[in-house]
């Protein structure tokens, strides 16, 4: 423990986007792995990059020691805290060799795969688009001090006269999202490794301690979700864990964070740990009652009051009145209301760096905006004590109600919405249909949509953005490029072609492009997993199509093949989880609007004579409800919104939809629900791990589990393609079985895909 231990400032905030305002990081990363920089230059790189941040956020109003927290991270928090205390299979045992300490491009060789070993599993972190990877382990994994990054980058900050606060994920959350290592015994639970994993999580304390650490940051998101151990037990883990941390006597102050989500009755259970400070979310949370808060002693609490996952300004004065109850409540429970600090609901990493890189918005909707400069902002006035109630302010006080917010007609048409425009006819009549329309071959091949961007496509949309060229020559260069993609998808001998998407930027900023009601981003990128960066577009009114969007792409494709060409939407649901989208209306009526203007599509693609139509959901359980009680409510306005969308096809139409790193056994049902006729799903990554549930009496249509992880470079052997399909035949059978990679492949390259897809198209001829 620090001598003389001083509180955390009155303004925090639990993280700030790593990948810098330009994409600093993404660069510098894929730069490195191309080897056009050394390690020598990218180690510098990102070291300027963290310098920039911190500076930034002293700019900002953080200025005080421990008020900024250090989150940066090279890729993944959750593999940072992983590494850290050793948590490395035994599958890249060769691979990494026998070094004392792991280091990046050990970091890089678990999250990206070597030429032997497939990476780790990447699945959703909680309920948002940021993706993590899985940390496996055993009874056997060596837990110990492995990488001292967090206790680097603290020495580093000081250097940089930050004094920036250690950040990790929590040993509890880091062992509820582990999974067993293959070949561990049945009935391991990686929470066995508990005290194991504690104990390094002491020595890492330690350190820090001794390298000049008033404060860590323990994330635990965990608590904020119902898990596998009910709250009893949760609460006893809790006190195996960060009771014990708190116990050591060695150790900067603690600060346990509970991001997310509301934890109610578990929060006596945080305060008894000891640790100095508790965070709360605030957005999703209820304020503690007295009775919750009555262990809280001198505990410091951080009111996580500015909503880190959304772009909608906060209501100041809202936020300042729920403070005041807060401190009213600490008060009443013995506490001292003077120590309750104001933070972020969770970290800033889910929203882009600033407004002020957004020339091209409307002055009326950045009105209503803050991204992670404003909500630090936001959060340093709040506590500053500056808000008043006669302020006026924030998403709701600064009413939305410039044009396009609200649209009658919109409005009407899906309050004339009934139960049957959900249905389409019975399983097996469309199937009939589909066999005689298509005369497809058993397992048949296809991708998931979109193929490589190269260079020249990426330097077409920019030069018809910069006015450089006409839509008219824009058009030209990608029908170009879709007919040499079709090329190549003919002498690969894939037998469902697609049209590679070179006209789209990303698969939900092209439709909010297209849609009324959507207003996209020039720098607003979020991190999506490692260096792979979206832009979010911005759902702020009712939505409408205007004219058809994909229908000319598709048909051009289709008149160079005898093929069938798949139509390529993106669904109601991922278009919602992957912008920003209005808090003033429930998600169900929004989905709904979406799904009505994909319903329009679908017909003019039908009627342009595509007969297969795949509408991707790769987000449904993204946005899945942390809380079992409200999954059912979820899960019924998502299924309807898709088959909203998709119920108006003819029976001949075949409807495939996609969804992938969502850990499909939790939704399983739903996906049945859904009724498309072929669901492709990531199944390479996880090695399989969805055929357990794909029981054909519970699942009867068609499946593609995917044979390719399109997220690593590595190509995989026939042989490995082979054993994937061989075993996924056996389990649904060939009459239901497609054949596809994980995912699209528009982050790889040509010489890997051809490689890949010619492997995957012989492995399906070995296994017909």
């Amino acid at each position: 423990m620090t001598t003389t231990p001083a509180p955390l400032p009155a303004a925090t905030i639990l993280g700030y986007p790593r990948i810098g305002p330009q994409r600093e990081l993404k660069k510098a990363e894929e730069a490195y792995w191309a080897g056009r920089i050394d390690r020598a230059e990218f180690d510098a790189r990102v070291r300027d990059l963290r310098r920039a941040t911190r500076t930034r956020l002293a700019e900002l109003g953080l200025r005080d020691a421990a008020a900024i927290p250090e989150s940066f991270s090279l890729y993944d928090q959750v593999l940072d805290a992983a590494l850290a205390i050793g948590i490395v299979p035994a599958r890249f045992a060769a691979d990494l060799g026998e070094a004392p300490a792991l280091d990046a491009d050990d970091l890089f060789a678990l999250a990206r795969g070597t030429e032997s070993q497939q990476p780790l599993e990447m699945t959703k972190w909680f309920d948002t688009n940021y993706h993590y990877l899985v940390p496996e382990i055993g009874p056997a994994t060596d837990l110990r001090l492995a990488s001292t990054q967090v206790i680097d980058l603290h020495r580093e900050s000081l250097e940089d006269g930050a004094g920036t606060r250690p950040v990790l994920v929590g040993p509890l959350t880091l062992l509820l999202l582990a999974k067993a290592e293959d070949g561990a015994p049945e009935g391991f639970d990686p929470l066995d490794r508990l005290d194991d994993a504690v104990a390094v999580y002491a020595q890492i304390l330690a350190q820090l301690a001794e390298a000049g650490a008033p404060w860590v940051q323990l994330d635990e998101p965990a608590l904020a979700a119902d898990q596998r151990v009910d709250a009893d037990a949760l609460a006893a883990l809790l006190k195996q864990s960060a009771g014990r941390l708190a116990a050591a006597a060695d150790r900067p102050q603690i600060l346990l964070t509970t991001p997310y989500g509301g934890i109610g009755d578990l929060l006596p259970a945080v305060l008894a740990t000891g640790v100095e400070a508790v965070h709360l979310d605030l957005t999703r949370g209820d304020l503690p009652t007295a009775a919750q808060l009555a262990g809280v002693g001198s505990t410091q609490i951080v009111a996580g009051l500015v909503e880190g996952r959304s772009i909608w300004r906060t209501e100041l004065p809202t936020a300042a009145a729920r403070l005041a109850v807060l401190r009213e409540r600490v008060a009443e429970a013995g506490g001292d209301p003077e120590r309750v600090s104001v933070g972020t609901s969770v970290s800033l990493q889910h929203v882009p760096h600033t407004v002020d890189l957004e020339p091209d918005l409307p002055g009326d909707l950045v009105a209503t905006l803050a991204f992670a400069d404003e909500k630090v902002a936001e959060v340093v006035r709040l506590a500053s004590g500056g808000v008043t109630a006669g302020d006026a302010d924030g998403p709701r006080s600064v009413p939305r109600t410039f044009s396009g917010v609200r649209r009658d007609a919109v409005r009407e048409r899906a309050a004339a919405l009934t139960a049957a425009d959900l249905e389409r006819s019975a399983v097996a009549e469309r199937e009939a249909a589909q066999r005689e329309a298509l005369g497809l071959p058993d397992l048949p091949t296809t991708t998931i949509g979109s193929f490589p961007q190269i260079p020249a496509v990426r330097r077409a949309r920019a030069d018809l953005v910069a006015g450089r060229i006409d839509e008219g020559e824009y058009r030209h260069l990608m029908e170009d490029e879709i007919a040499r993609v079709i090329d190549l998808q003919e002498k690969l001998g894939l037998d469902v072609l697609v049209h590679g998407e070179p006209e789209r930027n990303d698969m939900v900023q092209y439709f909010a492009e297209n849609l009324d009601g959507f207003a996209v981003t020039r720098n607003g990128w979020v991190q999506s997993y490692g260096s792979r960066c979206t832009r979010p577009s911005i759902l702020f009114g009712d939505v409408s199509r205007p004219a058809p969007i994909t229908v000319s792409w598709s048909t051009y494709a289709q008149s160079l093949t005898s093929k069938p060409v798949k139509g390529m939407l993106t669904g109601p649901v991922t278009i919602l989880a992957w912008s920003f989208v209005r808090d003033d209306q429930p998600l169900a009526e929004t989905a709904n609007q979406v799904a009505l203007a994909l319903r329009d599509e679908v017909a003019d693609l039908e009627a342009a004579g595509i007969g297969i139509i795949q509408v991707d959901e790769p987000a449904l359980r993204e946005l899945l409800p942390l809380r079992a009680d409200a999954h059912e409510a979820y899960l019924q306005w998502s299924v309807d919104s898709f088959r909203l969308a998709t119920a108006g096809a003819d029976d001949a139409t075949q409807i495939h939809t996609h969804l992938c790193y969502s850990e499909f056994n939790e939704v399983i049902d739903a996906i049945d629900a859904l009724n498309a006729d072929v669901t492709s799903i990531e199944a390479a990554r996880s090695r399989g791990e969805i055929l357990e549930a794909l029981d054909p009496e519970r699942f009867a249509r068609g499946i593609g589990p995917g044979v390719w992880d399109i997220h690593s470079p590595r190509v995989p052997s026939v042989e490995e393609i082979t054993e994937i399909l061989a075993a996924a035949k056996e389990r649904v059978g060939s009459a239901r079985l497609w054949v596809n990679p994980d995912c699209g492949l528009k982050t790889r390259g040509y010489e890997e895909t051809e490689a890949s897809l010619a492997n995957l198209v012989e492995a399906a001829r070995a296994v017909r």
